[in-house]
């Protein structure tokens, strides 16, 4: 039988395994002297750079509607947060220097959470959608990722609606997942967010145009059934292209998908058996 670790013994064991790797992750910042984003102004910079805005309640599987209610709270209080916040040349942008620890008394709710691949509950659940909007954003601009975690391999939900490639999410748990951006331009990028309704709503600026655009695209994407159950493969490609000339300058790949569906397949879905 494998041994269990720690943090699966029992909650209160995951809890200390969880404030062990947050008290962690406040020491490594403090010894790197990282330059972290906090002021924020309520002026819009002059030059827009990309928006983007996602649903904010979407139905996923058999999950409990009310816990899509709670997040669009949670969301609310998190944009507070950080709307309008500038990012300077050689500063780093992070949930979760802006956002805090999110707790009841701060007026966050249970929502929807991952864990350990299953859909789950938590308080201040829901703001992975907060950062995958921020992520995309950023996938167009010349900030520097230098913090991005995923939903491990799974493919959780079927397909809502779905604007953006799959594989360009995020995974964050308060603080030592986290996601961050470093502007390693000399050009100053801002952050503007709201929740407008039904949807989350974001747009990135700057000070001054960008010498380049960004697209982001997917490739050979498909559903294929292997041994263990059915993946959703394909590859995800960030272009770099010439504002000036619109001449493709680079081509990276950011992400290969191999994750597993955790969801019956629906019946538009074409599904191919793995060449052996």
């Amino acid at each position: 039988m494998k041994r269990k670790l720690f943090c699966e013994l029992c909650p209160a064991a995951y809890r200390i395994a969880m404030e062990k790797e947050i008290l962690k992750r406040h020491l490594r910042d403090l010894i790197r002297s990282v330059r972290f984003a906090r002021q924020r102004d309520a002026v819009p910079l002059p030059v827009p750079v990309y928006r983007h805005k996602s649903l904010i309640r979407r139905r996923l599987g058999n999950v409990d509607m009310q816990l899509q209610e709670n997040k669009a709270a949670n969301l609310a209080l998190a944009v507070a947060r950080i709307n309008g916040l500038l990012i300077r040349p050689g500063e780093t942008f992070s949930v979760w220097k802006l956002v805090g620890r999110t707790t009841p008394r701060k007026g966050y709710k249970e929502g929807l959470t991952i864990a350990n691949g299953r859909p789950s509950q938590g308080i201040g659940g829901g703001l992975c959608q907060l950062s995958n909007l921020i992520h995309w954003m950023v996938l167009h601009s010349g900030l520097t990722i230098t913090e991005h975690h995923h939903h491990d391999g799974l493919d959780l939900f079927p397909d809502f609606g779905r604007q953006i490639p799959f594989g360009t999410g995020t995974s964050i748990s308060y603080n030592y997942l986290d996601y961050r951006a470093r502007n390693d331009t000399p050009n100053t990028y801002q952050l503007l967010l709201r929740v407008d309704g039904e949807y989350l709503c974001g747009e990135l600026r700057a000070a001054e145009q960008q010498p380049d655009i960004y697209h982001v695209r997917i490739e050979d994407e498909r559903f294929v059934r292997e041994a263990d159950g059915i993946y959703r493969t394909g590859q995800v490609f960030r272009d770099t292209i010439d504002r000036n000339t619109g001449n493709r300058i680079k081509s990276q790949l950011i992400r290969t998908n191999h994750a597993r569906l955790m969801y019956d397949p629906p019946p538009w879905m074409v599904v191919e058996e793995a060449t052996r």
